[in-house]
């Protein structure tokens, strides 16, 4: 480990030592296990369920070092991996002064995934849940989630939103690209982040161009700084900050619902058609659906959006700078279908990037790969058995994805970049899920696959490019140490 990463390590440590300490001030307890005293043995009884084997580690700090460690190494599930040879895919640890319940079993972590909020419920650090408001459709149960999702992921599976995505991606696309010099370096993961901002600020309230949008952008950047702050709020701390930030956030959101619903009554624009996710929500004869409810929410579903489609498309390009291979077969499949659309002179529609098989098994590839959503937590209100397993009430549980996706179980050579691999395989099983799954499953997922595709074919089809070395960093979120620089020629 470099001086750079020991430093890291070091702070984050120094991090969650004073989150351990702000929460004992505070009397909080991360889990109901501690109530009782931590069972820390194996039941070895050859009938029955059986509690998962493990370590808690240390007092206090369990495994929270060694896991981040291995997190912040170029083979972050070795602490995962080490555990499994001892203990089997489905063991106890302490981590972030939590006890966990870590699964790397493709058939236990769908399981829990797709439970109801009888058993499990989505978990999240403190200082995350106090970001987020207990409104948040990232926290809350029951009908009022089951209708917000469904009314959300209607709308960003529609064939509406995804026209407008491909005219949008086109000129916001063509805007970066025009700009472009052979000269100096593309830092692809910012362009990338870029573009998906603009999409996704559209999507959700039709925010474009101008003062507006980059007075949500700025407001937006101050916010996500906190996620992974130390959960102290008073004037000066970074979680203060990025409380007032939403805030200024949540005020901008109900002045354009607001004059959504001004204009509606003046009959300035037509109300019987969504343009955006707010729109879908103000047209819901729910009371449960308020206004402040919606604003809160829209910044909310800005955190998911604002990195998975960016880290996708730059991981794509990385995997693809390293296989000549799979880009030769990418770009002739797209230039294929750039020529086509020159010579019948028609426009390129979603459902002509969605239907190219080789791109969509290259973004599937880099999915399972990249592991842009490495693990998903819940919490256990029950005790409950699963596959022999027994999970206690009150512990957190962590499906370890990345593990899963990485196991030479499921996969063949599974650390090399092969998306012919997808060719004779289902993406429904239980061993492939990178976008969560259950009652949870990310409702933007279409979106994500679209948007990649159209970066990836404007990329190809007026490109060739050499990518500079650079190391993906896989914590606490996934991204390119140096923003991925490329240096570019046109065709």
């Amino acid at each position: 480990m470099d001086t750079c990463s020991s430093l890291l390590l070091f702070a984050f440590f120094l991090f969650f030592i004073i989150i351990l300490i702000c929460n004992k001030i505070n009397g909080l307890k991360s889990s109901t296990a501690p109530k009782t005293k931590l069972i820390d043995h194996v039941n070895t009884q050859s009938h029955g369920p059986m509690f998962p084997q493990g370590s808690l580690g240390w007092p206090v700090i369990g495994e929270t070092i060694e896991f981040i460690s291995s997190a912040y190494s170029d083979h972050p599930e070795s602490f995962m991996d080490k555990r499994r040879l001892m203990y089997g895919r489905v063991f106890k640890s302490h981590i972030f002064g939590t006890a966990t319940i870590v699964s790397t079993d493709a058939e236990v972590n769908k399981t829990v995934l797709q439970s109801d909020p009888n058993a499990f419920v989505p978990f999240y650090p403190k200082t995350v849940r106090e970001l987020m408001g207990k409104s948040s459709i990232l926290l809350i149960n029951g009908s009022l989630h089951r209708r917000f999702h469904g009314l959300v992921g209607s709308f960003l599976k529609s064939a509406l939103l995804k026209a407008q995505v491909v005219k949008d991606m086109h000129n916001f696309l063509s805007e970066s690209m025009d700009l472009w010099s052979e000269d100096q370096p593309v830092l692809l993961q910012d362009v990338s982040k870029t573009v998906a901002f603009k999409v996704l600020a559209k999507a959700l309230m039709s925010v474009e161009k101008g003062e507006e949008l980059e007075e949500l952008k700025k407001e937006f950047e101050q916010f996500i700084k906190g996620l992974m702050s130390l959960p102290v709020n008073f004037p000066g701390t970074q979680l203060h900050g990025s409380l007032q930030a939403k805030k200024k956030m949540v005020k901008q959101v109900e002045r354009i619902i607001e004059g959504k619903i001004r204009r509606a009554k003046n009959k300035e624009e037509d109300g019987v058609i969504a343009k955006d996710v707010v729109d879908v929500l103000l047209k819901d004869s729910s009371e449960k659906l308020t206004h402040n409810l919606i604003a809160n929410n829209m910044v909310d579903m800005m955190i998911p959006g604002h990195d998975s489609v960016p880290v996708l498309i730059t991981l794509a390009v990385r995997f693809l700078s390293d296989s000549p291979s799979v880009l030769h077969f990418l770009t002739e499949e797209n230039m294929e279908l750039k020529r086509l659309k020159e010579l019948t002179g028609e426009p390129l529609y979603w459902n002509d990037y969605l239907s190219l098989p080789f791109t969509q098994k290259v973004i599937t590839e880099t999915l399972r790969m990249g592991n842009v959503i490495i693990g998903v937590m819940r919490k256990a209100m029950k005790d409950v058995e699963i596959k022999g397993y027994v999970i206690p009430k009150g512990w957190c549980f962590l499906a370890y994805l990345r593990s899963v996706h990485l196991d030479k179980l499921y996969y063949e050579s599974p650390y090399k970049f092969n998306p012919w691999r997808w060719q004779e395989r289902d993406m429904n099983t239980s061993s492939f899920s990178p976008f969560g799954g259950g009652q949870r499953l990310c409702p933007g997922l279409d979106l994500a696959r679209l948007e990649a595709s159209i970066f990836l074919h404007h990329l190809v089809t007026r490109f060739r490019w050499t990518a500079e070395e650079d190391i993906i960093i896989n914590f606490p979120t996934v991204h390119m140490k140096n923003k991925l620089p490329i240096w570019i020629k046109r065709r």
